[in-house]
Order: structure tokens, then C-alpha cells, then sequence
């Protein structure tokens, strides 16, 4: 298994709609990759230097994170980006940031 911290920008028009998914938990049912996925986007940051959404995801596919974009990210983000961490560097390396959900990120415009 590898991990990657992950990099893109999210849809505006469809911010709502995925926090509404999380939030109902819709994607834990997805195999074998839901619940990293869902708790990965859960806990995603916002960088307020790019405007980016920034999480660290664990992976087994190659390419990285294929499955997750065919069923998931592709529809709410765009120019996503991954790089290979440490288990556990990626959230360390964004912790200081604002959660993608909470005040002043996508959903409060």
C-alpha cells in the first residue's frame, strides 16, 4: 500500500453536493477503496495560498488513486495531483490548515 498527499481543485458548483455525500455517508460502500476515501475527504484541508483541497489518501492501484477518480474525484475536483509520503507525512505536513468544510472554505461563498 502507498500513500500519497493529494492536490486539486474543487468543482464550486458541486462543493455542496459532495460535503452532502460525506456527510451521508454514500461512498464507505464503494470497494475496496470507501472508507479511506471517505475519511480522507473528510478530513481534507484547505490550502489558503492555492485555493486548493489538499488530503492524504492511501492506495493500491496503479495509477494512483485510478478507482477513486473513475468513481469519485473526477466528478468534484479537477488538476489533481498526488505525491508519494510516508504513512501519516501528508497529514502532518497539512494540519496547520483550515478543514475544506469548516468556515471560509467552498461552501461559505
Amino acid at each position: 500500500m502507498a500513500h500519497y498527499l493529494v492536490r486539486a481543485r474543487l468543482r464550486p458548483a458541486l462543493a455542496a453536493e459532495l460535503h452532502d455525500r460525506l456527510r451521508r455517508g454514500e461512498f464507505r460502500r464503494l470497494r475496496p477503496f470507501g472508507e479511506a476515501l471517505t475519511f480522507s475527504l473528510e478530513n481534507a484541508r484547505l490550502d489558503p495560498a492555492t485555493g486548493e483541497a489538499v488530503w492524504e489518501e492511501e492506495d493500491y492501484c496503479s495509477p494512483p488513486l485510478a478507482m477513486e477518480r473513475e468513481a469519485v474525484l473526477d466528478r468534484y475536483f479537477e488538476d489533481l495531483r498526488v505525491e508519494r509520503v510516508a504513512e501519516g507525512e501528508g497529514w502532518r505536513r497539512i494540519a496547520a490548515l483550515p478543514s475544506l468544510w469548516g468556515s471560509g472554505g467552498p461552501e461559505a461563498g
